[in-house]
Parts: C-alpha cells; structure tokens; sequence
C-alpha cells in the first residue's frame, strides 16, 4: 500500500486540468493554545500546482485536499540535498587532495554545487512530470 501525503488547500487559480492550489503549511506547535505567546511557532503560504481527476467540477475558492506519493517526496529530498552535497563533498575532498590548496578546493566544490542545481534546472520540465500532485474535493 503506498502512502500519501494530504495537505488541505485553497484553490487560486484552474487552467484546464491544471490546479494552483494555496496550502498553509503550519509546524506542529502552531496548533496549541499559547502559540500566539511563544513566538515558536511557524506558518508559511505555498503554492503547488496540482492535476484534477476528470470530471472534478473545481472553483476558485473552494477547499480540497492536494496528495502526493510519501516516495515521490524522498527522491525529491535525494535530488534537491543529498545529492548535490555528496558532490560537493567528493569535489571538496579530491581537490584538496590534489593540490593542497584550501582556496581551489573551495571553489571547485561552489562550482560542483552550482552545476548539481544548473542540471537539475535543465531537467526541470522531465521532473514535473515525474513529480505529480493530484486534487481531491475536500469531503465535509
């Protein structure tokens, strides 16, 4: 059985079969009574752009529920972090190795990371196809 990740939303805007939808992403403690006091607390406005089933009627406005795959959430943590830093570190480690130098090896390992992200930007179009949410009508 897969799990799915549900966040609840507003939609802002339909194109099609193609939702934006305004999710309020809220840490744990946000919800308890003395949030408002103790300045701990976290709330932060996304946007994410969701696929609607066919025959969904949708309107701007309207609450629903936004799913996405719990695995597709991990390969994007791998693609967005884990990877890029490894690089990073591997660049570090092999010219530092190489020419002793502190100054190359720091470089060398910034442009590592900037071209992790630069490639990740060119595959941009090959991930959101890959990377799908789905809309559900929220159920009362």
């Amino acid at each position: 059985m897969e799990k799915i990740i549900e966040h609840e939303g507003i939609v802002e805007h339909i194109e099609g079969a193609r939702v934006v939808v305004t999710i309020l992403q809220a840490s744990a403690c946000s919800s308890c009574a003395a949030a408002a006091l103790c300045h701990s607390s976290e709330t932060k406005e996304k946007t994410v752009e969701a696929i609607a089933e066919s025959g969904q009627q949708l309107e701007i406005g309207q609450r629903v529920v936004v799913q996405g795959q719990m695995k597709l959430g991990l390969q994007a943590t791998v693609l967005a972090y884990i990877v890029p830093l490894t690089v990073m570190m591997v660049v570090l480690a092999v010219v530092q190795s190489l020419t002793g130098s502190d100054t190359y090896a720091a470089l060398a390992a910034l442009t590592a990371l900037a071209a992790c992200y630069f490639v990740l930007w060119l595959c941009r179009h090959r991930l959101q196809r890959r990377f799908v949410f789905r809309v559900q009508e929220l159920k009362l």
